[in-house]
């Protein structure tokens, strides 16, 4: 093999190498990334504690502090 087979071998094969390496990242990003969720995000004024509802909750119960909340809009 020639010097320039070899130059050819090994810029292919680092090509390749990096092919994969995003092949295989985009692959675990799909797979693994979880689903989002509607839930409201709220926020107690009374004890600063920070949680999440189900979407169709208007206002809810802190679970520390029993305060009731309205959801944060970011």
């Amino acid at each position: 093999m020639s010097e320039s087979d070899l130059l050819l071998l090994y810029a292919l094969g680092s090509l390749a190498l990096i092919g994969a390496l995003a092949l295989g990242t985009e692959w675990r990003r799909r797979t693994i990334r979880p689903a989002p969720s509607n839930d409201n995000v709220f926020w107690c004024r009374q004890c600063g504690y920070v949680y999440t509802d189900d979407p169709d909750v208007d206002r809810s119960r802190c679970p520390q502090c029993g305060q009731f909340n309205d959801p944060v809009s970011f």
